[in-house]
């Protein structure tokens, strides 16, 4: 009789092509005692990587980086095939996500701290910045590259490891990340985790309560946002979140209309709505509104849906038919109370138009909801005064916009807006390595990028050294 053990058979998950119905990716379906064992194998790889220099990181994440861009073409196929997604749409992935890397990377050497004045003679006190220890990130479908990359750069270049829980909806396309890291930073400084849709609130609650993991980090829907709040909130573990959005574009009555029009259109539309960013609520001074209306209607009139693999169209798939169902109900429901629909039209399986709805009012869904789907819907302000009432009456504050030729006035409705950013004439979607990204409200706490995602991902130690004798009153 042998004494050696039989292997174990791995299970897996399929992930089915939302456009054809087949089989897409074929996945890891983990439970939750293999994440728990990638939460060990990051915290035996923490001390190695965490003691490296910082050009020594820079220089790993660097290769990373390029590692990433080479996998372009394989990125291009995964996206498609698990999400829809656009060529077009998959290569900017990969494009910001590099970025993003070597924006990570250049912050190396930035973990600074400080020396305080001390009230005690000959105290010399100083605050540090120290990594904090294994970082759970976990990363959504829609924008998988980019919001996949920023679950670990930051973290990263600060001295952390990181386990990387990917998205149900597109494993592969997490894997090639982790592929692109494990190629160029030692082994065991990253690691990945999937697991079938059923399994997910058991693997992620074994990793927050995992000891060695300090940090976590999601992106994703408030309703789940809440969720690993609250578990976190047990073990007193920081958690960064960012979630939805309902981002309004102001237009007002001196606003460049035609700069307004293309900035909404692709607020609105690109990668079919499906960004937390997106513009969901146009709010239009009624001095304009007729104008901007009708010149809107006509440029979306313009953006036709096409299967992403043939590449002729600039709107592409949703993800799933679940998202085709929920913006019809919510289209539904706004034309029950009133509402007027100027574009779209029926989904052939989940192609589905770009919908403009005008004359929507708070009392709709469509004005509350977040549609994550193509659509948005305009509706009419009295005056300034009204639209920054109606920007703010929402429980999102992530995104926003407004159009004015009036610069001040521009910046004076910005801070008026209860949002964590907010452009102006400019879209709602926009996003750049290091600015400080996230939200306020329902849309989450904590920011990603530059020297916000040091303060995220760090532990900030206050250290003295006392160079001369001590005098105490016992």
């Amino acid at each position: 009789m042998s004494g050696a053990m039989e292997p174990v058979e791995q299970s897996t998950f399929t992930r089915r092509n939302p456009i054809t119905g087949e089989v897409a990716t074929t996945a890891p379906a983990q439970n939750a005692v293999e994440a728990a064992a990638a939460c060990d194998r990051a915290q035996d790889a923490f001390n190695g990587w965490s003691q490296l220099g910082p050009n020594a990181r820079r220089a790993a994440l660097g290769n990373a980086a390029t590692a990433l861009e080479a996998r372009g073409d394989t990125f291009v196929a995964a996206m498609m095939g698990e999400i829809g997604a656009t060529e077009g749409w998959a290569r900017f992935n990969v494009m910001l996500a590099a970025g993003m890397i070597r924006e990570a990377a250049a912050l190396t050497t930035q973990i600074a701290g400080e020396v305080i004045p001390s009230d005690k003679p000959g105290c010399i006190a100083m605050a540090l910045r120290e990594p904090a220890g294994v970082v759970l990130g976990i990363a959504p479908w829609n924008a998988p590259v980019i919001l996949g990359v920023r679950a670990l750069a930051v973290p990263l270049a600060c001295g952390n490891t990181v386990v990387l829980k990917a998205s149900e909806q597109c494993p592969r396309t997490h894997g090639l990340i982790v592929e692109a890291f494990a190629e160029a930073l030692p082994e065991g400084v990253v690691q990945i985790v999937s697991n079938a849709p059923k399994d997910a609130g058991d693997v992620v609650g074994a990793m927050i309560d995992h000891p060695a993991v300090r940090r976590v980090n999601f992106t994703g829907s408030t309703h789940v946002g809440r969720i690993i709040a609250r578990r976190c909130a047990d073990h007193l573990k920081p958690v960064l979140l960012e979630l939805g959005g309902k981002a309004p574009l102001l237009v007002l009555e001196d606003a460049d209309l035609d700069e307004a029009v293309k900035a909404a259109a692709f607020g609105a539309f690109m990668n079919q709505g499906q960004i937390c960013m997106s513009t969901e609520r146009i709010i239009v001074v009624d001095a304009v509104a007729d104008a901007f209306a009708e010149r809107f209607a006509a440029k979306v009139a313009t953006m036709a849906v096409g299967d992403p693999r043939v590449g002729t169209a600039p709107l592409g798939a949703v993800v799933d038919r679940n998202t085709v169902d929920g913006v019809t109900a919510l289209i539904a429901d706004a034309l029950s109370h009133g509402a007027t629909q100027l574009v779209g039209g029926a989904a052939d399986g989940v192609l589905m138009p770009a919908h403009v709805v005008d004359h929507v009012t708070p009392e709709m869904r469509l004005f509350r909801d977040e549609s994550f789907g193509p659509v948005v819907g305009i509706i009419r302000a009295r005056n300034e005064a009204h639209a920054v009432a109606l920007a703010n009456d929402s429980d999102y504050g992530l995104s926003a916009a407004v159009f004015t030729r009036d610069t001040a006035r521009g910046l004076r409705i910005a801070r008026a807006i209860k949002s964590g950013i907010c452009h102006i004439n400019g879209p709602t979607v926009h996003d750049e390595a290091q600015m400080p990204f996230g939200g306020t409200k329902a849309s989450g706490y904590g920011r990603f990028g530059g020297k916000a995602g040091i303060d995220a991902f760090t532990e900030l130690r206050w250290i003295t050294i006392a160079t001369e004798p001590g005098h105490y009153p016992i």
